[in-house]
């Protein structure tokens, strides 16, 4: 259980807890060195994971990887960004070597044959690959459990759910099983477990990161980093947003450090607060107070903030429809025997929102763009749109889902799909506190391609409001 809170910086004694930032510091003067911090790592792992069930597969080559950095560093000859910080892959992401199961036991436990262009971008900076963290099935929905690997659980209260998909990356960032993790997101997957484990999650805009092979949502899906620090996400960022001819929706590569300019602040900027993203989202007294305390934040800190009206089509009845056509796919794709095997949720959404026409599917499409333009419209005013990330706290792990369709935009991810639909960026971070001690969140989000608007605008918060940690005893 939670004994206390603390900040990195208070708990850096334990190597694993540094920021990414902190040890490549440490790594340049000698001071500390990459197997070092990856035993600190697996240390953690050993004693924390088997409460908390973070990972589908751990590597058996990390410790090679943080030998061979600290022979580069000690010849002053670091490959990247990233020599030498821990990292973990979400299990819908290739790394070859490793299997990629997707959650499921429908999938082919054989290893997969060459690296993402996520993983490329990891290895090239340096980075040291820990293991593939757990993810729910196929990253259908919210609560972060699976068929394959079994229930996930929040570092902050393992009576609770760490939220997901990338359920596993939310673990292991709040347990301090390194700094940085990748997750993926279709409709809250990446903003949705940061939230509830405290953590910065960055869905970086539509083909910011190259993507391959294709998922059940490539439409709407992005990859980005889950970090304790806004800094490390920026860090991160610059890892993973590099062109992959394997990608051929992936905008070109600008090669760009992501902290740059990141401590520029928020003088002069226009921040519109979003009280309905296209339809009646809940949120309750803690989201509201988070939106509110961060909205103080922004103005001391000389943005102009402002209520605003996106006037957006009902974006629920649109997501539902994309959301409802991928998994009806996903499903007739499947052999008769192997459909017995899926998450049954995945199957109500199927029959429920799956069975439309050409024309239904073509209209919600429309609608999508529409929703997409209302937004640029919107962002012709203002720099940046403040809102809730998640509509309360997280449920219980392993609560049953009686009705997956109407939790999707009551319980899961009400203020986040809305923002894959536009492919805009947005990220959820961490604002104090809720009533029960769980974390509270926020979420800030940028015209397409300003990715570095929401880093800045979170930056300037999380510098008035530190990320804080959840240890375990």
């Amino acid at each position: 259980m939670l004994r206390r809170i603390a900040t990195c910086r208070e708990e850096a004694m334990d190597p694993a807890l540094l920021t990414a930032e902190e040890m490549l510091a440490l790594y340049a003067r000698c001071a500390l060195s990459p197997v070092e911090v990856l035993q600190a790592v697996t240390e953690r792992i050993a004693r924390l994971n088997p409460q908390l069930n973070a990972f589908a597969v751990l590597n058996p080559r990390a410790l090679d990887a943080a030998g061979e950095s600290a022979a580069r560093w000690a010849a002053g000859r670091p490959l990247g960004l990233l020599d030498g910080v821990p990292c973990t892959v979400k299990d819908l992401v290739d790394v070859a070597g490793l299997p990629t199961r997707r959650g499921s036991r429908t999938t082919d436990p054989t290893p997969a044959a060459e690296d993402a262009p996520s993983v490329v971008g990891l290895k090239a900076a340096g980075a040291v690959i820990v293991g593939k963290t757990t993810t729910t099935e196929f990253g259908w929905k919210s609560p972060g459990d699976c068929p394959l690997h079994g229930i996930t659980r929040n570092p902050w209260n393992p009576e609770y759910t760490t939220g997901g998909s990338s359920s596993g990356a939310g673990a292991a960032g709040a347990a301090g099983f390194g700094p940085l993790h990748i997750g993926t997101d279709a409709g809250g997957s990446i903003r949705i477990p940061a939230a509830w484990c405290g953590l910065v999650g960055l869905k970086p805009s539509y083909g910011r990161v190259p993507q391959w092979p294709q998922g059940v949502f490539s439409a709407v899906a992005v990859l980005g980093p889950m970090t304790r620090t806004v800094r490390d996400a920026a860090l991160m960022f610059s890892a993973l947003a590099r062109y992959d001819l394997r990608d051929p929706f992936c905008i070109p590569d600008d090669a760009r450090d992501w902290r740059e300019g990141i401590e520029d602040g928020v003088a002069g900027l226009r921040i519109g607060v979003l009280r309905r993203p296209g339809f009646d989202a809940p949120v309750d007294d803690d989201g509201v107070a988070a939106v509110e305390r961060a909205a103080t934040i922004l103005a001391d800190a000389g943005a102009e903030l402002d209520e605003v009206e996106a006037r957006l089509p009902d974006t629920s009845a649109v997501f539902s429809r994309v959301w409802g056509a991928a998994l009806a796919r996903l499903v007739s794709s499947l052999p008769e025997d192997q459909r017995a095997l899926l998450d049954p949720g995945i199957h109500v959404v199927a029959q429920r929102l799956g069975g439309m026409s050409a024309v239904e599917f073509m209209e919600a499409d429309a609608m999508r763009v529409a929703a997409g333009h209302a937004m640029a419209r919107l962002h012709q005013r203002f720099d940046l749109v403040l809102c809730p990330a998640v509509p309360a706290g997280p449920p219980l792990a392993g609560a049953p889902t009686f009705d997956p369709v109407q939790a999707l935009w009551r319980e899961w991810a009400p203020w986040t799909f809305t923002f894959n639909l536009t492919r805009q960026p947005a990220l959820s971070m961490p604002l104090g506190q809720r009533a029960n001690g769980l974390p509270n969140a926020v979420q800030l989000v940028a015209a397409q391609y300003r990715d570095d608007l929401v880093l800045r605008a979170a930056r300037v918060v999380e510098l008035v409001e530190p990320v804080p940690v959840a240890e375990l005893g």
